[in-house]
């Protein structure tokens, strides 16, 4: 029997299909562990497709759980609030790093209008405006675009996106991954280029920070590493600007796949290891020997990799948490919900932080146990 259809809005029933399908194809690029004097932070911010840049509590979500559901063996997500909203960017948000501690905590964050906008964290946590009415209620302290390039006949470039950024509080910094094949490093105070990276031939997708000690200058110096399209990693000294090594993960692999580009970078605690995800394969190098250890090849693409100790954390094209040890022997592997990971976060507690897919982030316990699964709910 047919339902009545004197009263069918066709538009409403479009724009609610649309809203859905929208919710469900949102991705969560980063998630970040904000800092706390308590090591079990409770406060994690995620940056997503819509271009927002949001924080949520952890205990809250757990909080509105029903006691006994699991959280990822059904497709029934919590949709949780956030206590912080900030419609940072035009196009998708793609990074998110905290600069300083305390009262000086800024927020940053970058994305596809190729921005680095910053806010007061402080001014967020204690923001006092309804979530409703949130987005643009907080005025950024930092707002650097990058720079756009004359071509033939006074023709003027878009402005290339920011895809990742790295922070160097010594240094007042903040470096970028641009989509112009080019890192930048940026003032915090003035907000102005200090010096650019040439030398990818393609354009960016991940930078890292290093900061190490010169044993025979007995000095400070700041290296960035950075991972591009055109499937290789590069050192550099932030002194000269100049690259001091160029890494290739897939140097000797004849058969280069299409998505061997470099496309995830981390540094263990000592700096002296680096984990770059090219493709299907992570490769683990030794930087004071410029050597590479290991490769491991994987089921899918990683799309993230991060050092907990001696280990190694990995997500990519799988909804699977995975664990390695430095040589790239799997330790264990955790069902996590989103069907692609994108980002993982690892809070000083111990407690893993994936995002992905379909607006999700998973909470999972350093016994690897489910704390909490939400999806991310569209203001």
């Amino acid at each position: 029997m047919c339902g009545d259809a004197t009263n069918w809005n066709e538009d409403e029933y479009r724009e609610r299909i649309l809203k859905e399908r929208e919710v469900h194809t949102r991705n969560v690029f980063r998630t970040a562990w904000a800092p706390s004097v308590n090591p079990s932070s409770d406060t994690i911010v995620v940056a997503s497709s819509d271009g927002s840049v949001a924080s949520y509590s952890i205990s809250s979500c757990i909080s509105k759980l029903p006691v006994g559901v699991g959280n990822t063996s059904g497709q029934r997500y919590l949709v949780a609030e956030p206590n912080g909203f900030l419609q940072g960017h035009e196009g998708p948000a793609y990074d998110a790093k905290f600069y300083l501690n305390g009262k000086d905590t800024l927020l940053l964050s970058c994305g596809d209008d190729g921005r680095i906008r910053g806010w007061r964290w402080e001014e967020i946590i204690r923001s006092d405006v309804p979530i409703s009415l949130q987005g643009n209620h907080i005025d950024s302290v930092l707002d650097m675009v990058n720079p756009q390039h004359k071509g033939p006949w006074g023709a003027v470039s878009p402005v290339p996106e920011i895809n990742a950024i790295a922070v160097d509080t010594r240094g007042g910094s903040v470096f970028s991954a641009a989509g112009d094949s080019c890192a930048y490093c940026w003032d915090v105070e003035t907000g102005k280029i200090k010096m650019v990276f040439r030398g990818h031939s393609d354009y960016l997708h991940c930078i890292v920070a290093r900061n190490s000690t010169d044993q025979v200058a007995f000095c400070f110096l700041i290296l960035i590493v950075t991972g591009s399209e055109d499937r290789t990693a590069r050192l550099w000294d932030c002194r000269s600007g100049k690259c001091i090594q160029v890494i290739d993960p897939e140097k000797d692999n004849k058969s280069k796949g299409l998505s061997s580009f470099v496309g995830c970078l981390t540094l263990d605690a000592s700096e002296s290891w680096l984990a770059c995800g090219s493709g299907q394969c992570f490769s683990v190098w030794n930087l004071p020997a410029s050597a590479c250890i290991s490769k491991t090849y994987n089921r899918a693409s990683i799309q993230d990799l991060l050092f907990d100790d001696n280990q190694i954390l990995a997500v990519g094209a799988e909804p699977l948490l995975h664990r390695f040890d430095i040589n790239g022997k799997t330790l264990s592997e955790i069902q996590c919900a989103p069907q692609s990971a994108f980002s993982v976060s690892l809070n000083p507690s111990g407690v893993v932080a994936v995002g992905g897919y379909g607006g999700l982030v998973d909470v999972i316990s350093q016994f690897g146990s489910h704390l909490c699964t939400f999806r991310c709910r569209r203001i």
